[in-house]
Parts: structure tokens; sequence; C-alpha cells
């Protein structure tokens, strides 16, 4: 009786492989949206913390290598708003 139930443990596992495959749009649409919130989450917040790294650059004046250092964080704020812009919206 061991052999019958430990040979069709891997058709049930096949079989459940199958099912997640053939999914349905909104079980794949969910499987997106748990992927995508947390990188949505953290580029929303730091796209709203970077500003704050500006005012002591800019406080100071930009002399030397700091002018790289304001235009990187510029661009990273630039991305981060990009990504974390849909971030708490009801689809």
């Amino acid at each position: 009786m061991s052999n019958s139930s430990s040979s069709s443990v891997p058709h049930e596992r096949f079989a459940r492989l199958r099912e997640l495959i053939d999914a349905s749009p909104n079980t794949v649409r969910f499987g997106l949206k748990l992927v995508t919130y947390p990188i949505r989450f953290v580029a929303f917040w730091v796209a709203v913390a970077l500003p704050f790294l500006y005012l002591p650059l800019l406080y100071g004046g930009l002399q030397g290598g700091q002018a790289t250092v304001f235009a990187s964080l510029l661009v990273l704020n630039v991305g981060a708003l990009l990504l974390g812009h849909d971030h708490s919206r009801d689809d």
C-alpha cells in the first residue's frame, strides 16, 4: 500500500504545478503585485527621503566632487520617483 501512495505524491505535485501554470489572470496579477509591492514601497519612501540629503550639500555650496554626488542623488531620486509613483494606488 505504501508503494501506491508514494507513487501518487509526485503526480499530485505535478498536478498542482500544472494548476499554477494554468492559473487565471487574476492569480497571476496577484502574484505580480506581491512581487512589485515591496519594490514600489521602498522606491516611494526613498523618493520622499532623498531630498533631505540635498540640504547639507546645497547649504555648504557644491565644491569639488560634491556636484557629482548631488547629480547622482538627483538621478537616484528621479528613478525612485518613477518606480514608486504607483505605491498605494488601488488597481
